[in-house]
């Protein structure tokens, strides 16, 4: 079948292990039957480091490790954009970076890193408004900076990836959309995660409106899923690291049913799009957090990352779109028969 016909699976692989280790979190996925993960948190040996902090002794045996488990990378997972957008104190923990220096430290990083694992994404956030302030009234300023993060992506042909997410000046689908309009660039795509929006207080069909509202500028999904939350959380700040709903995609309140329906009639265009691009197609990447998620990074184990990875292909099965998991003949093929 057609690549562009298909979805890819992927994973955030921190989440397939208990002790974060390169072995543990491999051998999960590969006997998953996955061929993609994206890369956040890890340890090589000297300990748990997020994928900003590697080494290059690191980074090269990931690469050999990648090979003996037959992995690629999808996506560097960097928190990018999970900063302060002004030096206020707000209550928060959140760090406040000059972004000038920020542009040309940390973001260059994970462009040096998308080179040297081979991948065309970087997945970054719209940064950090005060506390219970309007994200609104930091549109302008947070675009501003973004646009000149998808420069430096663009210049080192990779592409940036902006998720929704609670607490952020893209924090809904409508101002994540508004952020790409102004920016109008073609090194920014956008990333949709349903559950980062129920736990908002959406309801399905407002989540919904924000798959609708983010479509024009959409990159990849990222696949989890909430229980429904009451309305009342609707504006107010999400204490992240007290979430404790998330589900399989297939029994939660995220219509991921609906979403994915439409996402078939987009993949031709889409998957076109992404490989102009040098983007071997549409991801879709679990983080399923089904163990318990925060604010940057979330647990499922083996067997949670297993059962929701059954969870999207039966909706994948139901929604007939194609995607592929290891079989024998990839074994064969990597025995060199």
């Amino acid at each position: 079948m057609a690549q562009s016909s298909r979805v890819l699976l992927s994973a955030l692989a921190d989440e397939a292990s208990f002790h974060l280790t390169a072995v543990e979190q491999f051998t999960a996925l590969a006997a998953l039957g996955l061929e993609y993960y994206s890369l956040r948190n890890i340890d090589v040996g000297k300990g748990v480091k997020n994928v900003m902090k590697l080494t290059m002794a690191e980074i090269q045996k990931l690469r050999h490790l990648e090979d003996e488990y037959g992995l690629n990378v999808a996506s560097i997972a960097s928190p990018i954009g999970k900063v302060k957008l002004v030096d206020k104190p707000d209550g928060t923990k959140n760090n406040y970076i000059p972004f000038k220096k920020y542009l040309a430290q940390d973001v260059a990083r994970a462009c040096e890193l998308a080179h040297a694992f081979e991948t065309k994404l970087i997945r970054g956030f719209s940064f950090y408004p005060p506390k219970n302030a309007r994200p609104e009234d930091f549109l302008d300023e947070a675009a501003d900076r973004i646009g000149q993060i998808a420069e430096a992506c663009h210049r080192s042909d990779l592409t940036f990836g902006l998720e929704v997410e609670a607490n952020l000046v893209g924090q809904t689908g409508e101002l994540l959309a508004e952020i790409h309009r102004r920016v109008n660039h073609p090194g920014l795509v956008l990333v949709f995660d349903a559950a980062n929006l129920t736990v908002q207080g959406f309801s399905t069909a407002e989540v919904y409106r924000q798959w609708e509202a983010m479509k024009p500028g959409l990159g990849w999904v990222h696949i989890k899923d909430y229980r429904k939350v009451k309305s009342t959380a609707r504006g107010k700040h999400v204490e992240e690291d007290k979430l404790a709903n998330f589900v399989p995609a297939d029994i939660g309140a995220g219509g991921h049913d609906k979403i994915l329906a439409d996402l078939k009639t987009m993949l031709p265009s889409l998957s076109k799009k992404l490989e102009r691009r040098g983007i071997p197609g549409v991801f879709l990447d679990l983080e399923p957090h089904v163990r318990g998620g925060g604010q940057f990074g979330g647990t499922s184990g083996p067997d949670g990352m297993g059962i929701a990875l059954r969870g999207l292909c039966r909706l994948l099965d139901a929604s007939k779109i194609a995607y592929h998991l290891r079989d024998f003949d990839d074994l064969l093929a990597a025995r060199g028969l």
